[in-house]
């Protein structure tokens, strides 16, 4: 069961979270480096990184993760790492798993940057009044496949967070 969470505050800088998703990194065997960058990339275009946390390349650990990272959360959370074709990349299921509601435009938007992005397995939804995006774990495919939709997300949090911004027509 999801959560809603209470409107963001005026002027408030929006929030993000990130999920790394791989043995390694969990282990202690490799620096993460992709989790970092993202961090940073968020920070820069105003995000207020509240939390980063990292998992093994697990069903149950990505969707425990992201359903405890998601619970009472307006803002967005970017995982990374194993949305691949690896037997351990199973973070597409793992997210799957807690949706409440697919964002395929996302999905489809960040794997159209590249033509790599057609090993992608990327997933995105909402889980309560949270985003979650799946970027992979190289640190230039997840920056890229997060600058894809950078544009759209404060508008996304804006409405899941119940308040009703203009719509352009089209």
């Amino acid at each position: 069961m999801s959560s809603e969470a209470a409107a963001p505050a005026p002027n408030r800088r929006l929030q993000a979270k990130v999920l790394t998703v791989s043995d390694s990194v969990d282990a202690g065997t490799r620096e993460d480096l992709t989790g970092a960058a993202l961090v940073e990339r968020l920070d820069q275009v105003g995000f207020e990184v509240i939390e980063h946390r990292v998992v093994s390349d697990s069903v149950e650990e990505v969707a425990n993760a992201l359903s405890y990272m998601a619970y009472g959360f307006n803002g967005v959370i970017v995982t990374t790492g194993g949305t691949g074709f690896a037997p351990r990349d199973v973070t597409p299921e793992g997210t799957t798993r807690i949706l409440d509601r697919p964002a395929p435009g996302l999905a489809e938007a960040m794997r159209a940057v590249n033509p790599l992005g057609r090993l992608s397995r990327s997933t995105a939804g909402i889980r309560g009044a949270a985003l979650i995006i799946n970027t992979p774990g190289s640190t230039s495919g997840a920056l890229e496949m997060l600058d894809a939709v950078l544009d759209v997300i404060p508008h996304a949090i804006e409405l899941m967070s119940g308040q009703h911004g203009s719509h352009d027509p089209a």
